[in-house]
């Protein structure tokens, strides 16, 4: 009798931590999402609360560009910071014109690991940044097993998606710090959710991410700067070329455009989002689900890209 009230308690304790943890998930997609409709659109700007400069990574292209363009529009000046001179001296023009505001580009490949940051830190040290955005980011060529990723392709995985987060934000904390104000925005991604099979390492980088975020916050947020961890579901960018059902979009895959002026009404608001009103119903349902699911049905999913880019190289292949 002694050990079936036992037991019944900790099933009671466990449902119950259970629904604490569904219900908060469900507030921070409430106010991750709706909040942002019933408040003031300016309750206070970006450049008063954070600063007149942002820094984005990976700005050439998808949502980098779009997001940085985003920022230009509410009137801060933009730092541009990727390895294609070409790309950013037309992000940059793009900007000015349509902003009105002052660029300023850094050329930096973020695969070749420790030996960019001395350029990246001597060209900022003038610079007052006020929000750096940790965007960007690699993945593989295709979903496929470890042993067929180039080793090649491990390395700069490492590199872009965890060395770069890291090494930029330990980079600009201290100047933030000794204004007493800043953002960092680290894009993280859903496949931080569990292991992914046939993109195991880019899921690996981006649970690196998330935790990275989580903790970081802890240890500067009473210092005044607010680090939000941004983390979309799919959306149509040059990353996911391997599918072209992904390349159609749709409503549950925005274009980069759709995606960073969604994504950028939660900055200075809500620390943990994806981004993206139907992402976050995506990612509450997903978190529901025990791993073990989780994991086989991005197996599932991932065969299924796999399939799908080996049937269209085979086809082109055929065609030459």
């Amino acid at each position: 009798m002694f050990l079936i009230v036992i037991l019944a308690v900790i099933g009671a304790v466990a449902l119950a931590l259970f629904l604490i943890d569904s219900l908060w998930s469900f507030l921070e997609f409430i106010t991750s999402y709706l909040m942002p409709y019933f408040l003031p659109t300016e309750v206070q700007t970006l450049t008063k609360r954070f600063g007149t400069w942002a820094a984005v990574t990976g700005c050439t292209d998808g949502i980098g560009k779009e997001y940085a363009k985003e920022l230009a529009m509410r009137g801060l000046n933009i730092v541009l910071i990727s390895r294609n001179e070409t790309k950013l001296k037309n992000v940059a023009k793009e900007i000015e014109q349509e902003s009105s505001v002052k660029t300023k580009i850094i050329v930096a490949d973020f695969s070749k690991g420790a030996e960019v940051y001395r350029h990246i830190e001597e060209e900022l040290k003038d610079i007052p940044l006020g929000i750096l955005v940790n965007n960007v980011g690699t993945q593989y060529e295709y979903p496929t097993r470890l042993c067929e990723v180039p080793q090649s392709k491990v390395w700069e995985l490492i590199n872009v998606n965890v060395g770069a987060v890291t090494t930029m934000t330990r980079l600009v904390l201290p100047g933030m710090m000794a204004r007493g104000r800043g953002a960092v925005v680290n894009m993280s991604s859903a496949s931080e959710l569990q292991p992914l099979p046939l993109m195991a390492v880019y899921a690996a980088t981006k649970a690196y991410v998330r935790s990275l975020t989580l903790a970081v916050r802890e240890e500067y947020a009473p210092r005044g700067i607010y680090i939000q961890h941004l983390s979309p579901l799919f959306v149509n960018t040059k990353m996911n070329e391997f599918s072209a059902r992904l390349g159609r979009g749709g409503l549950l895959v925005p274009d980069a455009r759709t995606y960073a002026r969604h994504a950028i009404s939660a900055l200075g608001r809500v620390s943990n989002t994806t981004g993206y009103w139907l992402h976050g119903l995506q990612y509450f349902i997903m978190g529901i689900g025990p791993e073990w699911l989780r994991i086989k049905v991005g197996l599932i999913m991932n065969e299924g890209f796999n399939r799908e880019y080996m049937e269209v190289a085979r086809n082109e292949l055929t065609q030459q």
